[in-house]
Order: C-alpha cells, then structure tokens, then sequence
C-alpha cells in the first residue's frame, strides 16, 4: 500500500482502478514479451523507425519549399536523432536482452534522453528536448501502441492520474466513467479545482512526481477530504473508508432535510444562500439543495466544453435554459472570464510571460469587443425570461467598468432598433478580485449595482500567490490577515453606500470561515452546489452576535494559520457535527 499526500481540491471519496496518463496523454505500461519473439519486435521496431524517417524527409522538403531550407533543418535534427548509432543499440538491447516491448524500450530511453536534455539549463536543448519527445510520439503511433485519447473510449469506471489537467480538459471528462482524479502538479485555487467542484468529482491535486510509481489498473482511493491518494489499499484501509462513506451519508441525509428551510441565523438574521455553477444541467442539484438562485454562472465554459466558438444563440439557449430552471429565482450572470490558464481550443492571445497578469478575464473581453458584445446581446435577450443580474469580472480601474458599461449602453441601443426584445435595465454589478478595486471600493459603489467577491484571485493577487502552483500553495490561504482586512473594507464600505455585497470565492464554502464572514457583515454568499448544506447548517446554528465576537477575535491574529486553528475551534464550539467528518 502507498499513501501520498496533496492537495485536496473537491471534497468526497472514490475508489476504482487507475487510469494513468502521462503529459502526452497515454501511458506505456511495463511489458516483457518471449524470447522467441524478440526478433520479430525488433524487426516491428525497425520497420516504425522506416516510416518515421520517411515522414520526417516528407516533412522536411515540404517546409523548407514553403519556408526555406533553415525551417527545414528543424526536421534534419529529429532525423539525425533517429539515426543515432547509440540510441538504437540501447535499443536492440532492450527488446533483444531485457526482452521489453519495443513500446515499452522506446518510451523509457526517449524519455531518459529528453528529461536529461531538459536539465541542462539551456533554452536550445529545451527545445530539443520537445524534439525526442515528438519522435518518441510519432514511433509508438507507428506501432499501435497508443490511441490519440484514451478518454474517449472508456467502458469502466477509472480514477484518472495525470501530470496536469487544464480546466477544459476536466470539463470534458465522461463523468459516467471517471469517478475522481489526482495530478503530479496544481494548486488550491486553480480552475481546474473550481470545474472538479462543479463536477461533483472528488480531486486532490499537487501531489509531485508519482505516475511512474502507479501501475495501470491498480487500486485507488482518492480522498478529496484530507487530499491524500492511496494506492493498492489493504483490506482494513478500504473497511475504513466504506464506514466513513456510511456516516457520510447518513450525514448527508440529515442535512438534506434543511433544503427547504431558510438559511437563517438563530437569531432571525436571514442570510442570502446562493450557488455557482458552470453548465445550466447544474441547476437541478443546486434547487435540490435549496439554493435561493445563482450567485455565480461563469460562462466561459460555453468555449472551454466546445470545439467551435459559441454564436449569439449558444450563449442564449444556455442562459434561458437556466433561467427558465430557477423559476423566479435570481442568476448573475459573470461575462467572460477567459485567459491564463482558461482558453479554449482557439486562443484569444498571444503567448504571455505572466498570463495571470496578463490579457484576462475583462481585459480580453474589452480587446475582442466583437465577443464581448455578443455576449451582451445574449444576455440581454435572455434577461426578458427571469430576475437576470450581469457582473464584470477582474475590473481593476474605473476606466475599464466604464468601457464595459459603455459596450452595454451601445449593444441596449443596437437592440432597440432592431426591434429585438431584451431588458434594459438589469442590475450591473462587478467582481472585487484585486487590491486596486478595494482601494477605490468607495468611488466604483457609485457606478455599480452592487459587488461580488471573488475570494479566489483576490488572495492570489494580494499576496502574490500563483492559485495553481502547489510549490506556493501553503501561501495561498483566503484566511490570511491581509485578504481578511481587504473583505472586511469591501464590506463596510458597501454597507455605507447601500451596495448589495456577496462574496462568490472558494473562501465562502469552508464552513469555518464562513463564521468570520457573518461576523464581517456579509449577508449573501454563492458556493458549489455540494457545500450548500453544510454552509446552511453553519448559519442556522450561530447568532450574529456569536460571529461578530469572533470576528473581532479573528482580526486581531497575525497569520492564517492562528486564524485557521481559531476558527476550527470555534466551528467545533458551534457546528460540532460538521468537524467530527
């Protein structure tokens, strides 16, 4: 058995066989073939070694005749390489004396030669070291020995291991087949962790180099709770985990009787609980949990689960058919919010060095206009069915909120003369994501309909902390005195001007911070579907007055990790039920 630590991104447990996949997306699993045999494996490896060099000649004159002969070269030196005396004696060694598949025995040397080319420091053999891996590629095709996506034709349930996943790349996951997943790198607040949360999938991320350690088809548990992954479990360790499964549930059970309760402090403070989500099929589980609306739709996954860009009547059909689920009840709508690590298959950029820093969110919005109004045109539309709310998300300046809202003004007047129905006069708002919005909090209160806070970039943003990089990750805490002193001058400030103020970040579904958030003054929050009832059974245990005290407590603590241990304290005080699991 083989217990690793990470990071735990999206709460619940699963256990199934592992399907592994390294960065290309497949795997090469050890294999040893008969001695008889080894002759004719090695002709087969010889024989793609033919087809590749023949590809490679192919390759080469078509792009020096469209590009010149030093575009050319680029495809000489992956030939040279394919002729290298030593890599194929490594080779016939291999299959002829260790008796390993030629999948297997390519793999593992081009692979050995690629990681100690990309050790050495050097921009140029970096790139070479891309090239041995594209040979690597191209000769297991040859051979059969990989498919172009082995997710596309799963017919078992499987807990995916991977190096990485992009957010569009756990969008797309069959959900029937993938129970859970875990990957080598990540961390807390990417958004990859955001569409596993949505997902329902249990998920544990950053947990370093462990991939060739798994075999394909081994045991795992993935423990979304703790973040660990253990592998090949012994019996009394899969026992455990079953009879936590069971109180799990019946605690579940016992929260689902809360749904149609209002989420309401004991003292009669009536708290407005939302949920996010990022496909309209998520609306279901949110009433099913006695949501009060839609505190956060992100839209950019209309592009990330998509091959094709999404037209006007995507994006329309989509916000109608959620609205029309809600039934009265309210949607905010967050323009797009692509860029750094949300792309989807058409890039909206240019490579950047800093990408979070970088052409996102409302900046690419502003700078592809013709996307953006097209958006706003869909949603402007859509508003006519429901209690519809549109928010800008990442506004730093007061320039940029103007330019949103000015596009809004010209879409509401292009509209109208086309004699389209639509609303205009929808409730505005924008996300509080970055320091600059907090400072100048009191001047966008004049020009918004009310606020969000995104908790998940401003901690990234405040303390210069990567959300997806798990080297960092014990930095990245939204309990931070920093952050907390940000949220607390967001929420006085909006209580002073009368502007509607929520809170939509990670931070609002941890039922502990959720303490000091009611002590700060917030009176919405919008969170996953999955963490509804426990937050609702936070609020329906506690006075204000008990959260105030620990507010007061709170802001007086010098780390996150004081704030942490007093808030889990105080939570166990309070909410006992929801610690003891």
């Amino acid at each position: 058995m083989l217990e690793l630590q990470g990071i735990p991104v999206s709460p619940g447990v699963a256990i199934g066989p592992a399907l592994v996949l390294d960065d290309e997306g497949y795997r090469i699993p050890r294999c040893l073939i008969p001695a008889a045999d080894t002759t004719a494996e090695w002709g087969r490896l010889l024989s793609a070694f033919g087809k590749v060099a023949k590809q490679l000649e192919v390759n080469r004159k078509q792009t020096a005749e469209r590009l010149g002969e030093e575009a050319g070269r680029i495809f000489s030196a992956q030939q040279q390489m394919l002729s290298d005396p030593g890599l194929l004696a490594e080779l016939e060694g291999r299959v002829r004396q260790q008796q390993q598949s030629a999948a297997y025995a390519v793999s593992r040397v081009l692979h050995r030669y690629a990681e100690a080319l990309g050790k050495l420091n050097s921009p140029f053999l970096a790139e070479r070291a891309e090239d041995v891996l594209d040979i690597e590629k191209q000769l297991l095709h040859r051979m059969g020995a990989v498919t172009s996506d082995p997710l596309s034709n799963l017919d078992e349930p499987v807990i995916l291991l991977a190096r990485n996943l992009t957010p569009s790349e756990t969008a797309n996951l069959d959900r029937q087949y993938v129970r859970g997943f875990c990957t080598e790198i990540g961390g807390p607040g990417g958004h990859t962790a955001i569409v596993a949360k949505g997902l329902e999938l249990p998920a544990v991320v950053g947990i370093g180099q462990f991939l060739d350690r798994i075999g394909q088809g081994s045991q795992v548990i993935v423990d979304g709770d703790r973040g660990c992954m253990i592998v090949d479990p012994d019996q009394a360790t899969i026992d455990r985990y079953e009879e936590r499964a069971q109180i799990r549930q019946k605690l579940t059970l016992r929260l689902a009787e809360l749904r149609d309760l209002p989420a309401e402090t004991v003292d009669g403070q009536r708290v407005t609980l939302s949920a996010n989500i990022e496909f309209p099929h998520e609306v279901d589980a949110c009433l099913q949990r006695g949501a009060d609306g839609i505190g956060l739709y992100r839209t950019e996954f209309l592009y990330l689960s998509s091959n094709e860009e999404p037209s006007e009547e995507d994006h329309y059909e989509a916000y109608t058919e959620v609205i029309g689920a809600l039934q009265g009840r309210p949607v905010v709508i967050r323009t797009l919010d692509l860029g750094a690590d949300k792309m989807g298959h058409t890039s909206l950029t240019e490579p950047e060095n800093n990408p979070f820093l970088g052409l996102r969110s409302i900046r690419l919005s502003l700078k592809n206009q013709d996307l953006f109004r097209t958006q706003i045109r869909a949603v402007l539309r859509a508003a006519v069915h429901g209690d519809v709310r549109m928010m800008f998300p990442l506004i730093s300046t007061l320039q940029e909120l103007r330019t949103a809202r000015m596009l809004v003004n010209i879409v509401i007047d292009d509209l109208r003369e086309e004699g389209a129905e639509f609303r205009s006069d929808i409730p505005i708002g924008m996300m509080v994501e970055v320091p600059a919005a907090v400072i100048m909090i009191d001047r966008f209160a004049e020009e918004v309909d009310f606020f969000s806070i995104g908790t998940n970039d401003l901690v990234q943003y405040t303390l210069a902390v990567d959300r997806s990089n798990e080297s960092v990750a014990e930095l990245y805490q939204s309990s931070d005195p920093a952050v907390l002193r940000l949220i607390q001058q967001t929420v006085d400030v909006s209580n002073k001007t009368n502007t509607p103020v929520g809170i939509c970040g990670e931070m609002s579904s941890n039922p502990a911070r959720v303490l000091l958030l009611l002590g700060l003054g917030v009176r919405s929050f919008s969170v996953p579907p999955l963490a509804i009832p426990r937050i609702k059974k936070v609020i329906r245990s506690v006075t204000i007055a008990d959260c105030e005290e620990i507010a007061d407590r709170v802001m007086q603590l010098e780390s996150a990790r004081e704030v942490d241990l007093y808030l889990l304290d105080r939570l166990g005080d309070l909410v006992p039920e929801l610690v003891v699991q």
